[in-house]
């Protein structure tokens, strides 16, 4: 599936553009987030914000949650950075979230270069 044929894709990239065109890169995550919260808002894509999964091992619950970045229309995963570069952990903390809220698709999307599509990466399951 490439971006043409994913117009979900598509669109939470084309938010994630806007906000690097409006704020560059060199802040730290929380910026961005809250900027992406409200382009999709604008959009009206739907999405939950911060989403809180519980750690569950072995029937026990660990009392520490992982909290997804972004979960847009309850089928993609969004993670945001704010890093020197993406490294091998991101992604697998992209795959550990998409498997966990069994989403086909997921965005890592890296907003501190200089050009946004150098740190966009789209994985699917």
């Amino acid at each position: 599936m490439t971006e043409e044929r994913d117009p979900l894709t598509h669109a939470v990239i084309g938010a994630a553009i806007e906000v690097h065109r409006e704020w560059g890169p060199g802040l730290l995550e929380l910026p961005y987030q809250k900027s992406m919260e409200l382009e999709l808002k604008w959009r009206e894509i739907p999405f939950v914000a911060q989403l809180r999964l519980p750690l569950i091992y072995k029937g026990v619950s660990l009392e520490e949650d992982y909290v997804l970045d972004l979960f847009v229309q309850k089928q993609l995963v969004v993670e945001l950075k704010a890093v020197e570069k993406l490294l091998p952990i991101h992604e697998a903390q992209l795959l550990t979230y998409m498997r966990l809220m069994k989403a086909p698709v997921g965005l890592l999307i890296n907003f501190n270069l200089s050009v946004l599509k150098d740190g966009i990466k789209r994985m699917v399951l």
